[in-house]
């Protein structure tokens, strides 16, 4: 694997966008020497008097980084004829690690075409970028950075016997409306207006938290978000990974990509419904000893094929000189070199 001084763009905070700083600690425990570019980050008054626009803000910090590669995750603020532009502008090949799955695929989609190169986290993702982009799109799951999602005893208000921490859906709701006899904890945003309210315990404010939230539970619960348009999904979430780092009893939906990952009955707790969901549960607490092993796979799992550092890993190997197509479209005497070139 070649290593390249790399610009991660990205949201960073220690709550929704957490994972950019675990990417960039994998990175360089990979060896990179990484510079970040944060959008949550504004410039203040006398920069924007300046005229100092995101654009050019981009370019200052690529050249400032000395960068042979710029790494975006996400950004949906980065506009396809902006990136277009800063790819002419830095001369270095701009890749994005899409977090969309169908919900936003085609917006996604829209983006990418800008790029040198797309990665995604999941196979249905994968299949309609391809159809929008027309040339491959190399699928790179999510993950979780295991010293930071880690086995903990919570106790106090984190302690309880089933936990789901996410945001209130009305499928998550109904998902879990049959496991409040159980002793069902909830974290996340819009519980209090649901009428799960009376097992909401708080927002999960921060990443400490949220493994503290699933770190107290005997089983943990795991829903995905749905495109709710008929079609099979199969992009599983970054909870999977992180529910699995924290080696707490995982019952996940099913997902066509799911079986990849972890092993059905063996290392994760699979439903379709809300019946198998609680039938699950309700075996799962009559025999805790039983479901331990499951958890103690799942966190092998991880950390021998799951971290961020295979996934950048796989990310770097992907952008070497040898695999450097420009996008689509790009005339060959415009195309941005190779990193290294």
């Amino acid at each position: 694997m070649k290593v390249l001084p790399v610009l991660v763009v990205a949201p960073f905070d220690d709550a929704h966008h957490a994972h950019a700083s675990q990417r960039c600690r994998a990175l360089e425990r990979l060896g990179s020497r990484v510079e970040v570019f944060d959008l949550k980050k504004r410039p203040g008054l006398l920069g924007r008097l300046a005229g100092n626009d995101l654009r050019s803000r981009l370019v200052k910090t690529v050249e400032a980084a000395s960068a042979k590669l710029v790494l975006v995750i996400g950004a949906p603020e980065l506009e396809p004829e902006l990136v277009t532009e800063l790819r002419q502008a830095t001369g270095v090949p701009w890749a994005n690690w899409f977090p969309d799955d169908l919900r936003t695929a085609y917006d996604a989609a829209r983006r990418g075409r800008a790029y040198n190169h797309v990665f995604v986290a999941g196979s249905d993702v994968a299949a309609r970028m391809e159809q929008e982009l027309g040339r491959p799109v190399e699928v790179v799951p999510f993950a979780a950075d295991p010293s930071v999602y880690r086995p903990i005893r919570s106790k106090d208000q984190y302690r309880a016997n089933v936990v789901f921490a996410g945001s209130a859906t009305p499928r998550r709701e109904t998902m879990l409306a049959g496991l409040v006899e159980f002793g069902l904890a909830l974290w996340g945003p819009g519980w209090r207006r649901t009428g799960l309210k009376d097992y909401c315990r708080g927002e999960v404010a921060n990443t400490e938290e949220y493994v503290r939230a699933y770190g107290g539970a005997s089983v943990a619960v795991n829903i995905h978000h749905t495109a709710g348009d008929g079609a099979e999904e199969g992009t599983v979430n970054q909870r999977l990974f992180e529910i699995a780092a924290i080696g707490v009893p995982q019952a996940v939906d099913t997902r066509a990509d799911l079986p990849a990952m972890f092993q059905p009955g063996e290392e994760v707790l699979v439903f379709r419904n809300p019946a198998e969901l609680r039938a699950i549960v309700q075996t799962a607490l009559q025999d805790l000893q039983a479901i331990e092993p499951i958890a103690a796979a799942a966190r092998r799992a991880v950390l021998g094929k799951h971290t961020y550092m295979h996934r950048m890993r796989q990310i770097m190997e992907a952008v070497t000189p040898s695999r450097s197509p420009p996008p689509a479209g790009t005339p060959p005497d415009s195309a941005p070199p190779s990193p290294g070139g």
